[in-house]
């Protein structure tokens, strides 16, 4: 096949041996369940805490060193310096910011992404020396979620009208409009709020991706950049379906996208890569035909997928895969049950709103 997309046939994930939560009370605890599961293989010996010094000291961004830097060469080292920058920040005031003590920390082999004040960074410090000394779950979460990682967001929503006015009322468009914007508002502000506490002055990006309408007349949709309002750090990107006969002009039920998707992915893989310079840390999918683009785009450039099961229709629609042939026709359910197969075991981790999904 000539095609960038081949279809393939693993069961393996369907049995595989990956712990999965069994019990309903697991339900919105994955994080704690897999953090379980990582302590459990991390925390064996000391020498199983090597692939975490490797994490931190190949961690860059668009090739700038963070956390720790390659001279680092053993856990033994690393609790040596470690120490020493403990031992200093003990000796300055809680509230000296890193850019004075920068230069002492790469002398002890320690770069930027600890905090922004004595304080903040021996808190960071004092995580790590935990984990080396005598580690558990708790702290190897706390650590974690401390280690600068979230710069680069893309969030997408192919189908619909999706702009910030004019829009509700409009086929295919709703609630997810409004709750996407309202959900790039709270990201922007806790990744600006994250980075400046990690001492780093980096300009994060978020990119909500949909679908331009050059002919959507009343609305932005026709655009291929608009800025968010209320954000300083995310627009929303619109790129054209497109097949062997061009750009398709008009609008198309969500039932009806599945045979541009594939070319679609391509294309915004390209606008993307050119908008942010770097690849997205995160993709988040939304609806049956987002995650799809999310699965494709994930696989292609290797970063974490985020699913969200907005509404699955499998259980909106009584029967619909038993009545297949009736439906179908319609609403091509085959093509959306598959993307939702295929994006629920692809992804790693799933945001759902109702127990069913």
């Amino acid at each position: 096949s000539n095609s960038n997309f081949v279809l393939e046939l693993d069961f393996e994930p369907f049995n595989a041996s990956f712990p999965r939560p069994s019990m309903s009370k697991s339900i919105g605890n994955g994080v704690q369940f897999l953090n379980r599961h990582l302590s459990s293989k991390l925390f064996q010996d000391k020498e199983s805490l090597y692939p975490l010094l490797n994490f931190l000291k190949a961690h860059n961004y668009k090739g700038t060193t963070m956390m720790l830097n390659d001279r680092i060469q053993s856990l033994r080292g690393l609790q040596s310096s470690l120490r020493k920058a403990e031992e200093y920040l003990l000796s300055v005031p809680q509230d000296t910011p890193y850019s004075e003590f920068n230069h002492r920390f790469q002398e002890l082999d320690l770069e930027k992404g600890w905090g922004d004040t004595a304080k903040r960074v021996l808190d960071t410090l004092h995580l790590l020396l935990d984990l080396l000394e005598a580690p558990d779950p708790a702290n190897l979460e706390k650590f974690l979620g401390t280690i600068p990682m979230m710069f680069n967001v893309v969030i997408l929503s192919p189908h619909g009208y999706f702009a910030q006015s004019n829009v509700l009322g409009y086929p295919d468009t709703g609630g997810q409009v409004v709750y996407i914007l309202d959900q790039v508002r709270a990201l922007e502000n806790e990744m600006l709020l994250r980075i400046k506490q990690q001492g780093l002055d980096i300009t994060p990006k978020i990119l909500i991706v949909n679908r331009l309408l050059p002919d959507a007349a009343g609305t932005t949709c026709g655009q291929r950049l608009e800025k968010v309002i209320g954000t300083e750090h995310t627009d929303i990107i619109r790129v054209p379906f497109r097949n062997e006969n061009g750009i398709l002009r008009k609008w198309i039920s969500r039932f009806d996208v599945w045979p541009y998707l594939e070319t679609y992915t391509e294309d915004v893989s390209s606008e993307i890569m050119k908008e942010m310079q770097a690849k997205p840390d995160l993709i988040i999918g939304n609806y049956s035909d987002g995650n799809l683009v999310a699965t494709l785009l994930a696989h292609k450039l290797g970063v974490t997928q985020c699913t969200i099961a907005h509404a699955l229709e499998k259980t909106k629609y009584p029967n619909s895969d038993i009545y297949l042939d009736k439906f179908d026709s319609q609403y091509h359910f085959s093509c959306q049950f598959t993307a939702d197969l295929i994006a629920m075991n692809h992804t790693d981790f799933i945001i759902t709103s109702t127990f069913q999904e």
